[in-house]
């Protein structure tokens, strides 16, 4: 009687303490309103990659941020972090990375980054 049990019991407990996680990413015009800039000419500097991350938790579905409030954070953290306003710069190749990682559906925590390059245009 007591060998029947414990296979049952490891394997309720493996099922507890196991957990998964999901990424995704999307690469785009996110908000609609982006201005398409033509680079046939090498007028530009590749000065950097920039990034910003945003999370949200949810226990039992409950909590945290809308996938749209997710990503905005996300930008603003990586708008705030580079000084934007000198010269004549522009982000292009903006990439959208989501990942997902819980613990059975009572906990949920899901981390976006947003990346993109960062560019100046010279004469």
């Amino acid at each position: 009687m007591k060998t029947r049990k414990m296979p049952t019991l490891i394997l309720l407990t493996l099922l507890f303490l196991s957990g998964c996680g999901v990424h995704t990413s999307l690469v785009g015009n996110l908000n609609g309103n982006m201005t398409n800039v033509e680079l046939t000419r090498k007028n530009f500097t590749v000065l950097e990659r920039i990034s910003g991350t945003s999370t949200a938790t949810y226990i039992m579905g409950i909590g945290g941020l809308s996938n749209k409030a997710l990503i905005e954070k996300a930008k603003a953290d990586m708008l705030s972090r580079h000084d934007l306003t000198g010269g004549s710069m522009a982000i292009i190749n903006l990439t959208v990375e989501d990942h997902v990682s819980s613990f059975l559906i009572f906990y949920v925590k899901r981390t976006v980054t947003v990346s993109a390059h960062l560019i100046e245009f010279t004469d």
